[in-house]
């Protein structure tokens, strides 16, 4: 498994939309119901059950958003997976996709085994409301999540975000959450204000949910 810092390296597919420049991905209503996350435990308990024919049809709205999956085992929840992307997808095909993506593709760990469901919890982040921060302590603590844009020691263009939830899970301040994420994105230079005056900074909020294995099958035989 892999270590605390690890866990943080939440992946995230290259290709890049950037929702702020249509107004269509903002959003005052909340959009995440059950039904989202329970249709991942659907797609993952159908594909390791060899019983693809019978997935149940999505019956939440196809909007398109960007969407994170994430896959949790045991009490304390320790991270088993978790990949996502920032381009908008309609939601029946993005978490269909994502739920196995994040699932078996995830580098830092072994895929997720038949015998381990039981044990999962699955949590689905529909990203909203971007928007470019002025500066880059331009955003809240528990509120924002962030993605950051730069160009590394070569001069290449690099990227890298954090859920709203975790410069508070790690109760990190500003300058600690965005040195983290420079970090996470390659650079191994030293920080400093000037460079983190020169980032490129879009804050976003995300509309979360997690369900658990025994809250899937409790939804399924009702």
């Amino acid at each position: 498994m892999a270590s605390k810092r690890d866990e943080l390296g939440k992946n995230e597919s290259n290709q890049y939309v950037n929702p702020q420049l249509d107004n269509h991905y903002l959003t005052k209503k909340d959009v995440i119901c059950d039904d989202m996350v329970f249709y991942c435990f659907d797609v993952l308990h159908s594909h390791l059950h060899k019983q693809v024919s019978n997935l149940p049809k999505p019956t939440f709205p196809n909007n398109p958003f960007p969407l994170f999956v994430t896959w949790y085992i045991g009490r304390e929840k320790r991270l088993r997976g978790c990949i996502g992307t920032f381009s908008p997808l309609h939601l029946h095909d993005g978490l269909k996709e994502y739920a196995l993506t994040s699932a078996f593709q995830d580098t830092r760990f072994d895929p997720i085994g038949k015998e381990e469901l039981p044990r999962l919890n699955c949590s689905v982040s529909l990203l909203t409301n971007f928007e470019p921060a002025e500066s880059w302590k331009d955003w809240e603590i528990g509120k924002h999540g962030i993605r950051i844009e730069f160009s590394n020691e070569r001069g290449h263009k690099r990227s890298a975000t954090y859920l709203p939830e975790i410069a508070s899970e790690q109760e990190w301040d500003h300058t600690m959450t965005i040195d983290s994420l420079l970090r996470k994105g390659g650079y191994k230079s030293a920080i400093t204000n000037d460079f983190r005056n020169s980032l490129s900074v879009t804050r976003y909020q995300s509309e979360k949910l997690t369900r658990s294995f025994n809250d899937w099958q409790k939804f399924r035989l009702s």
